[in-house]
């Protein structure tokens, strides 16, 4: 885009509100220009003080308005005698020459304007006039509370309809959607040769704009263009990114919005947004519209709904789903939505004439998030030869969010060590400060916490050391991180699926830290909080989703609809769930007795990488080779351990 039409940050924005001042100010300047009576100290006199200067030649001019009031211009002479000396001068102390100096009210005007005449005769007054009055001042003094009142109703609803600007900000526009309009010749620079990975959704995503291209390559054959795609995966994949890659793509109108901005306060307002949408979308047809988080607006109804039946919600729900798939829609309109939260959408939202298409889009595996750190490497100043595989490697699980954040994150480590270019060693450290949080190398800890912590995390490298499925060990620390006070780093495998010994395995490594402890001191503390949580939900899991136990059986209680969750019941009775606590505390007490013995098997070693780790605070899979051996399950793990 031409930096013309850039927005200029310094460019003085105007208030409404001295808009508003400087009209009031410039109606007092022109009252006070005309010599409106709110500047002039006007003196209220009698009839009978008139005809007492008018005999001593005291009045230079008359003016009589609507025959009935009159004012008085005095003479320069006049002025100065001590009988009028209050109004000689003005508000601001200036000399009153101008005048009018008094006024009053006249009789009946026909014997007033013989008075003037005969004055006029006798040489005691030279002018006198009888005109209309319109003063404009004190009409407007007489408005100004209606029109204060008028203004400050016009902030308080401008305030309460979201704000100022957009088509929803104005209280006669409150109704109007606030979709933001994306075209071709905007600054959309996005396109599917940004979007790393996610090859499926690509594709289909794709189709659905060569749709609106060329749309007799598929309606020549019989075919209907779709009507909607969602979106469907856990935050930070890249679903808001997609649909950017569409508007930069589409040669079509592209209406940008989030289902919160059909919320608001006022009745009705969410439907009538939604129905100007659809209008907007079907003048400029084909046209495509996106509704990120879509679940603000389209929950399912009737769940945790405790307003009553005509909930504002509900009702744009309804006016959506009747624009999307009703009785007078055409499909020329292609509605995109993304969400992270799909159970929880209504059904009637999720059938097919509405969203045709549900496209999932996952976490990113080893290939893909190589891809995706190409991207984002693209603009960093890096060393050459950086190994892009590796970096996958030692990102499992990572979202491409996460990915975006850790080489961010490896620029703002290398700056602040002065390096000129971004290295491996930045990117691990970039990892280690995601995963585990910020190093607190000030903390206090006592030689006996430290001697625990050693010992602890010991536990979890041995015992995964000599288990086949347990997950590879990377490196062990005890510095402080977040709120832990040590740390063990794996590279677990990418599975598809997991078998009952691999999760044993895992349970039996996680509890390796708890497990040295009993064996070393012979007492326990509290610093297997995070050990118990996760082996307690992976017990869980195995007997109660999975259906891995024996005595539950091939049974799962797992809902995939998300409906449970509303529910106050368990769906087992009071026996299934003694049944599964005894299984679940059986899981985790086994494992754990199968660390102790593997680590009382192998004390002397556990001891000897305990009194490394307090040496050196750091230890990697160098170290436990120099103590137990070459690992012999390692033929299917990675080589590369040089951190």
């Amino acid at each position: 885009m031409d930096n013309d039409n850039k927005p200029n940050p310094n460019k003085l924005k105007v208030s409404p509100w001295l808009i508003y001042g400087a009209i009031v100010v410039v109606f007092l300047f022109i009252s006070y220009a005309t010599g409106g009576s709110s500047f002039q100290e006007l003196a209220k006199t009698s009839s009978s003080k008139f005809n007492t200067f008018l005999d001593h030649g005291d009045v230079q001019k008359v003016i009589v308005y609507n025959k009935a009031e009159a004012e008085v211009y005095l003479t320069p002479e006049a002025l100065k005698l001590p009988i009028h000396k209050a109004v000689a001068k003005d508000l601001l102390n200036r000399p009153n020459t101008k005048g009018p100096h008094y006024v009053f009210d006249i009789g009946n005007d026909e014997i007033f304007q013989k008075k003037l005449e005969t004055a006029v005769a006798e040489g005691k007054l030279k002018d006198y006039n009888f005109m209309p009055k319109s003063n404009w001042s004190e009409i407007f003094f007489s408005l100004l509370p209606i029109l204060i009142i008028v203004g400050i109703w016009i902030f308080i609803m401008r305030r309460m309809s979201g704000g100022a600007g957009g088509g929803g900000g104005q209280i006669f526009n409150i109704g109007k959607s606030k979709a933001k309009l994306f075209d071709e010749k905007t600054d959309i620079k996005t396109t599917f040769k940004d979007v790393a990975g996610l090859e499926g959704a690509k594709e289909e995503i794709q189709e659905i704009v060569e749709f609106l291209k060329n749309p007799q390559k598929y309606t020549n054959l019989g075919g209907k263009i779709p009507k909607g795609a969602l979106l469907v995966g856990p935050p930070g994949t890249g679903k808001t990114l997609l649909a950017k890659a569409v508007a930069g793509e589409a040669k079509v109108p592209f209406f940008s919005l989030s289902g919160s901005d059909f919320v608001e306060m006022f009745v009705g307002v969410g439907a009538s947004r939604v129905r100007d949408l659809f209008k907007q979308a079907k003048e400029k047809s084909p046209a495509i519209i996106f509704i990120d988080e879509i679940d603000a607006v389209g929950r399912a109804r009737g769940k945790s709904n405790f307003s009553g039946g005509n909930d504002e919600r509900e009702n744009t729900l309804n006016q959506l789903l009747t624009e999307m798939d009703g009785f007078g829609t055409n499909s020329n309109v292609i509605v995109l939505a993304a969400t992270n939260r799909a159970d929880v959408l209504d059904k009637a939202l999720m059938r097919a004439g509405r969203f045709d298409r549900q496209i999932f889009v996952d976490l990113p595996d080893i290939r893909e998030r190589k891809e995706i750190f190409e991207v984002h490497l693209a603009p960093l100043k890096k060393v050459e030869n950086l190994d892009t595989d590796f970096l996958a490697k030692q990102t499992p699980g990572f979202s491409g969010a996460d990915i975006a954040n850790v080489c961010n994150e490896a620029a703002l480590i290398a700056a602040r060590n002065n390096k000129t270019a971004v290295d491996k060693q930045d990117f691990l450290d970039a990892v280690d400060r995601i995963v585990g949080g910020l190093e607190k190398k000030n903390k206090i800890v006592t030689p006996d916490e430290k001697k625990a912590i050693a010992i602890h995390e010991a536990g979890h490298a041995t015992v995964s050391w000599m288990l086949e499925h347990a997950a590879p060990l990377v490196k062990v620390t005890i510095v402080p991180r977040g709120q832990s006070l040590g740390a063990a780093w794996y590279l677990p495998e990418e599975r598809l699926i997991v078998r009952p010994d691999q999760m044993l395995d895992e349970m039996c490594a996680t509890m390796g830290g708890r497990a040295a402890e009993k064996v070393t001191f012979n007492r326990i503390s509290t610093g297997a909080l995070s050990d118990l949580e996760k082996v307690t939900k992976q017990a869980r899991a195995m007997v109660t989703v999975y259906g891995l136990n024996d005595k539950i059986g091939n049974v799962t209680y797992y809902d995939s609809s998300g409906q449970s969750e509303y529910n106050f019941s368990k769906p087992y009775s009071e026996d299934t769930a003694m049944v599964i606590d005894k299984e679940i505390s059986s899981l985790i007490e086994s494992q754990y007795q199968r660390a102790i013995e593997i680590l009382e098997e192998n004390k002397d070693k556990l001891n000897q990488l305990a009194d490394i780790l307090i040496e050196k605070e750091v230890i990697f899979k160098d170290d436990l080779e120099a103590i137990f051996g070459k690992r012999k399950f390692d033929s299917n793990l990675q080589e590369e351990t040089d951190l």
